[in-house]
């Protein structure tokens, strides 16, 4: 059975050490992380694609959790995540009336 497609994903990429003119620079040791939302597209396989706020990351997620990266420019190479999870959805406050 397909579960059904998250809204939201949060993608963590293993962090890059800047080069500098010096040379490249100690690795950080957190993660960068980037969420993404579903967009009305489906990629090649058929999942939902989602995308940041600057359209510049884009991904196509299965039902499964599987993580397909999208190029969005000619030079881009896009990297892998290294990990990925939905963003649930907040919902209505505990503790608040309800109608009867």
């Amino acid at each position: 059975m397909a579960a059904e497609a998250s809204e939201a994903f949060e993608l963590k990429f293993a962090p890059i050490a800047p080069v500098t003119a010096d040379g490249p620079e100690e690795v950080p040791e957190v993660p960068d992380t980037v969420v993404v939302h579903r967009t009305s597209a489906n990629g090649p396989g058929g999942h939902p694609v989602y995308t940041d706020p600057t359209g510049i990351v884009r991904a196509e997620i299965s039902d499964r959790g599987e993580v397909r990266m999208m190029a969005t420019s000619a030079w881009q190479v896009p990297q892998r995540p290294i990990a990925s999870h939905a963003v649930r959805s907040r919902g209505p406050r505990s503790g608040g009336s309800t109608a009867a």
